[in-house]
């Protein structure tokens, strides 16, 4: 049986440039997601993700037989009540949503029935996920549709200007406005690249303003 590869199913949304915004339609897409606040750097980020990646394997093994999928690279859509706070780089302002996709036809009891599993297999255990953010794990449909997006080169901190230059200068001169929160898919593991090094898409749901 063959295995579902998001990024070669949906090659054209995982293969933006880096030198110019591109603009794509996202269709609606399925996700396994958490929420929180603050500096991604931080450990309530990191806690959650510790929270999000056993669902995520959990379900890929469990549908295995008839329909394995690769576990995606990491997404998180990013916002706040003043958009500025990303282009300043306030991040104790920002809100954030980790996902990592999964297949269409996974649904709510599906992923229950996941988080019970993972509780039940690391009861009793040390070192294991918060029960709390397990049972805060939670399925997400999104759909984006038009957006803007690129690939952006290097640390995560120098993404403040590319996107001060999308929130002032290029969706100004489309005509357009913001319609969703940022969102960020990490096809770099920063904990096994130099931040020189790393490959982020940014992508931006617009509107007509």
């Amino acid at each position: 049986m063959t295995k579902l590869d998001f990024r070669k199913a949906d090659k054209a949304l995982y293969t933006p440039p880096s030198d110019q915004w591109q603009r794509v339609d996202v269709p609606a897409m399925v996700y396994l997601s958490i929420t929180g606040q603050g500096d991604p750097n931080g450990p309530g980020f990191a806690a959650a993700l510790g929270a999000l990646y056993p669902v995520a394997y959990g379900l890929k093994f469990a549908r295995k037989p008839d329909g394995d999928f690769t576990v995606s690279p990491l997404a998180a859509l990013w916002w706040a009540d003043d958009p500025a706070a990303f282009a300043a780089g306030e991040r104790a302002a920002w809100r954030w949503r980790a996902m990592l996709r999964v297949p269409g036809d996974v649904d709510d009891a599906a992923v229950e029935n996941i988080r019970k599993a993972v509780l039940a297999k690391q009861t009793g255990k040390t070192g294991g996920a918060d029960p709390a953010l397990i049972a805060a794990v939670t399925l997400t449909r999104l759909t984006e549709g038009d957006c803007l997006q690129r690939l952006h080169l290097g640390p995560f901190a120098d993404e403040a200007p590319v996107l001060a230059d999308l929130h002032d200068k290029v969706m100004p001169r489309l005509g357009l406005t913001f319609a969703g929160p940022h969102h960020e898919i990490y096809l770099s593991d920063p904990r096994r690249t130099a931040p020189e090094k790393l490959r982020t898409i940014l992508r931006q749901p617009v509107k007509p303003a």
